[in-house]
């Protein structure tokens, strides 16, 4: 099964933190659990957009 990656778009540490409304290191500590997957580039990570928008329907979900 085949995808095209040109549909998919990367955020950064700092874009997820801010879509989230958390601090970088949050996202970090989402990341490092292996609760926000994302990708290593040298020393950043770059989050899938489509990635925090399910984390955060999951959180809702779960306080609701």
């Amino acid at each position: 099964m085949a995808r095209d990656l040109s549909d998919v778009r990367f955020l950064t540490v700092a874009e997820v933190a801010d879509m989230m409304r958390v601090s970088r290191m949050t996202v970090y500590r989402l990341v490092h659990s292996g609760e926000l997957p994302a990708i290593r580039f040298g020393r950043s990570f770059r989050v899938p957009e489509s990635a925090v928008v399910q984390v955060l329907r999951h959180h809702v979900a779960d306080s609701a």
